[in-house]
């Protein structure tokens, strides 16, 4: 099975991402394979580096770091991928991550800063997959949950 990569949102996932309220606290659930050698465009001065994905996924993250900072970002749990119980067999994570926002409008201002949008090359060469899931805080107690 060759799996798909998904590396940046679709136009219609970002823009129902838009459609949601913005105005209140989310989490961004993070599932990330990288690729084996970062794949830097041609014209970039990291090219020919021989960076890793996972290395240049760190470079990503020191470059993006003050500006998820400044938004109000904050990882509030990271955790090292073990196995798929419910789910295809094949597919593992190198980096499993959840970040909260104080507000969703706070991830849309992250994403769209002109800092950013540079710091964003070093995630696009690291990453082979991903999957980014946008979840709303239900603060709601439900002491019957069964699995």
């Amino acid at each position: 099975m060759t799996p798909e990569n998904h590396v940046d949102p679709e136009q219609a996932q970002f823009e129902a991402f838009k459609d949601l309220p913005r105005d209140r606290p989310i989490q961004m659930l993070n599932l990330v394979r990288f690729r084996e050698k970062a794949a830097y465009p041609a014209d970039h001065p990291l090219h020919d580096a021989g960076l890793s994905g996972a290395e240049a996924y760190a470079t990503y993250g020191k470059a993006s770091g003050p500006i998820f900072g400044r938004v109000g970002g904050e990882i509030i749990w990271r955790g090292d991928f073990q196995t798929i119980v419910i789910g295809p067999a094949d597919e593992h994570w190198d980096t499993v991550f959840v970040a909260r926002y104080p507000e969703a409008s706070c991830f849309l201002e992250m994403v769209t800063d002109a800092e950013y949008r540079k710091a964003v090359v070093h995630r696009q060469a690291a990453v082979q997959t991903s999957r980014l899931i946008r979840c709303g805080e239900n603060l709601e107690s439900d002491n019957n949950f069964q699995s």
